[in-house]
């Protein structure tokens, strides 16, 4: 994979490769003290290590912008404040960004009380069903779509919806499957339900304004740490469970 000048100034038009990392996704990123090694400090995960080896690849320095939701990575990337960053794959977000194949899967999942009458997946879509969501997120975005006859309602971020769903006394919190497990650790009357409404293709971006070359080169770099097996062993490192590695792309 080698980077002639037209590809670098597309991916490090400051001289840098601003990554932007959503810390609400446990499973990507956690908010760290001391700096990452390249002098990016803020964040690590495997988003992180992720940006590290490709700001290697290109030669350049990494510099981490570290935001609290979804929705603001996707606008830091759209807005070409960031160069790259790291999103379950959405059509809406697609407007604007160039998306990678998958390079992890998680799951989305379903909370409710204990008594709630909701017991399957199918149950949730009825009217004066009320949902909980972190704006902007994946599953917000998905289930807005799919969702019929259920009120969304938002919270402020991911990390948000548990509590929102508690003090509003919400029908259904839904969000990823590790954040909402750490969320009600401790807290009685709550569980899960036994299936995932969807799968979070988490994929790398870049803004589609950068070309199809950096497109190229970034989709070709996300199938390499795969085949290589570095993505498997940084959610090892990072001992993340329930997410997996996505398959290596078709052709």
């Amino acid at each position: 994979m080698t980077v002639d000048k037209p590809l670098l100034d597309a991916f490090a038009p400051t001289g840098v490769l601003r990554a932007s990392i959503n810390l609400g996704n446990p499973i990507l990123a956690h908010r760290v003290d001391v700096p990452a090694a390249g002098g990016a400090g803020g964040a690590g995960g495997v988003s992180v290590d992720l940006a590290g080896a490709l700001a290697e690849r290109l030669g350049v320095k990494l510099e981490l912008v570290v935001v609290e939701t979804a929705g603001k990575s996707v606008d830091l990337v759209a807005n070409e404040q960031a160069d790259i960053g790291f999103f379950a794959i959405d059509p809406k977000r697609g407007a604007s960004i160039a998306f990678t194949e998958p390079y992890v899967l998680i799951e989305g999942y379903y909370l409710v009380h204990n008594d709630s009458p909701v017991r399957t997946n199918a149950d949730v879509d009825h009217a004066g069903t009320r949902v909980v969501v972190g704006k902007g997120s994946a599953y917000d975005l998905f289930l807005s779509r799919e969702l019929q006859h259920a009120e969304i309602v938002h919270a402020p971020s991911s990390q948000e919806v548990v509590r929102t769903f508690l003090e509003q006394d919400l029908d259904v919190a839904a969000g990823v499957r590790q954040q909402l497990e750490a969320d009600i650790r401790g807290l009685p009357n709550l569980r899960l339900l036994d299936e995932r409404f969807m799968v979070i293709r988490q994929a790398m971006g870049v803004p589609k304004s950068r070309g199809d070359a950096a497109a190229a080169f970034l989709a070709a770099f996300v199938e390499e740490r795969k085949a290589s097996g570095a993505v498997a062993a940084a959610l090892q490192k990072h001992r993340i469970q329930g997410a997996t590695v996505a398959p290596l792309a078709a052709g």
